[in-house]
């Protein structure tokens, strides 16, 4: 490990990270850092090697963000460009640009004290990290990226060596692939032995909306084996990758006094408000699970659409990437996932007021008619993530407040044939046209919304209706 440590302080990467000079002995510092400048592409990784004096070897810096949270996200090559530490709470109000740090531990013991020191942390913020969940580890150091350099995939090779693995009791009986799986750290005096894998989220995603929310009104209903929520838009039913303190099941935990933490069964957007059932034993989870695969679970949700929708059923096929926009089409194509949705009724509303949309922070996104909206009840009969907010989109119906979806209805409003899976696709000549088509679609949607849009999981039921519950009235009601 020493080697790694005398040789990673002069290198150069990448991606706007320089080194910096070699700290005194004895200090823990990290030696360089990365910073990610191509906010369109969230699956570019950029990876850097890393050193603290003496003690650590740090692996890779790759920002797990998306578009709304990188688009803040500027170069930084010193610890001077980073805020001052203290504790995670109470909330800020602003959001501070993703910053993932990715470590080797080379000397065993409490991982609190080796993120301190590796990280130049205080005590009492890790150990807020730790609490939300944003700390994980694994028992061997994951794979480089095709784009890791030749001396980050050496040091890859030095710390994962088959004769450095053997001499690691932890790791006997399990395969490479099992001991670079990631677990939490839930203790902040939690023993990591040498050659054990750190990722560290050092700024999570944060939810200042839960702090907002008086959570003991949000409870429709409680019961032996769960517990039905009327959720708020702009919070987490059940938290983030760095995230799990600032969540619905958290919050709905402490408000009913329960000693046993809410489990979440199934998800909602983020931006989305209304009914979600949180379980109350792992055994009812798993019912509720089997549940919603055997079709028992019936959503009802309403939207808020720009132009009228007809009633009916509305089909499109949905890319299989998991990443957003997600895209789909009006015609057949194999191996997309079908969406299914029934439009029961669409009704003539009035657009929400300024103080309306200012109250719940919903977003203007430039839709060119403001006097009308639509009120559209929806019978979700395909649960694909982002399904309604998608399928408006394409129907030139974008939800409000959609700041996703709307601004790629529009372009394509004003430029018919832009959407290559539209109504008004075009021919393409080669692969790559079509590919560069897509690219460029990609780029006419815009970021995921901060709070609240235009949808709410009105009503949830399950085993023929014997269990019925319904949520309140809509912001756009209120």
């Amino acid at each position: 490990m020493g080697s790694v440590a005398a040789t990673v302080a002069s290198m150069l990467f990448s991606g706007g990270c320089r080194s910096l000079a070699v700290p005194a002995a004895g200090r823990s510092l990290i030696i360089s850092r990365t910073t990610l400048r191509n906010h369109r592409n969230k699956n570019a990784p950029s990876w850097c090697c890393r050193s603290s004096h003496n003690s650590y070897t740090a692996l890779a810096t790759e920002s797990e963000f998306s578009k709304t949270d990188s688009e803040s996200l500027t170069a930084s090559t010193s610890s001077d460009s980073f805020p001052k530490y203290d504790r995670l709470l109470p909330c800020p109000l602003q959001k501070t640009p993703p910053r993932v740090e990715h470590l080797v531990v080379s000397e065993g013991g409490p991982v609190l004290e080796h993120i301190c020191k590796a990280l130049e942390l205080p005590p009492l913020y890790v150990k807020d990290l730790i609490q939300f969940g944003a700390v994980y580890y694994a028992l061997v150091c994951p794979q480089p990226p095709p784009t890791a350099t030749e001396e980050q995939i050496r040091v890859y090779k030095e710390v994962t060596e088959p004769s450095v693995l053997r001499q690691r009791a932890s790791i006997k009986g399990k395969t490479v692939r099992e001991a670079q799986k990631t677990f939490r750290i839930t203790h902040a005096d939690q023993f990591v032995e040498p050659g054990t894998y750190l990722r560290v989220h050092v700024h999570p995603k944060r939810f200042p909306r839960c702090y907002e929310i008086d959570w003991r009104s949000r409870i429709i209903a409680v019961a032996e084996s769960y517990v039905v929520l009327d959720k708020p838009a702009g919070t987490s039913v059940g938290g983030t990758t760095d995230n799990i303190e600032e969540s619905c099941a958290t919050f709905a935990t402490r408000a009913l006094g329960l000693t046993a933490p809410l489990m979440t069964t199934h998800q909602i957007d983020n931006c989305t408000e209304g009914c979600v059932v949180l379980a109350r034993t792992k055994e009812y989870c798993s019912v509720f699970h089997g549940k919603i695969r055997v079709k028992k679970v019936k959503k009802l949700y309403r939207a808020l659409a720009s132009s009228p929708m007809p009633t009916g059923i509305i089909t499109h096929y949905m890319r299989p990437i998991n990443m957003a926009p997600r895209l789909i089409s009006e015609d057949f194509i194999k191996g997309w996932h079908m969406c299914q949705l029934e439009i029961q009724e669409c009704r003539k509303v009035p657009w929400p007021t300024p103080a309306i949309q200012d109250k719940y922070h919903v977003e203007d996104c430039g839709w060119p008619y403001q006097d009308f909206a639509y009120e559209c009840k929806i019978n979700l009969l395909t649960g694909r993530t982002h399904q309604i907010r998608a399928q408006f989109a394409a129907c030139r119906a974008p939800l409000i407040g959609d700041s996703m979806y709307m601004p790629a209805a529009i372009a394509d409003m004003s430029n018919p044939g832009l959407n290559p899976f539209g109504k008004y696709k075009r021919d393409f000549s080669s692969e790559s046209e079509k590919e560069t088509a897509v690219v460029n679609w990609i780029a006419q949607h815009g970021k995921e919304p901060g709070v609240a849009i235009g949808l709410q999981a009105c009503q949830i039921s399950w085993d023929d209706n014997e269990h019925f519950y319904e949520s309140g009235s809509p912001w756009w009601r209120c």
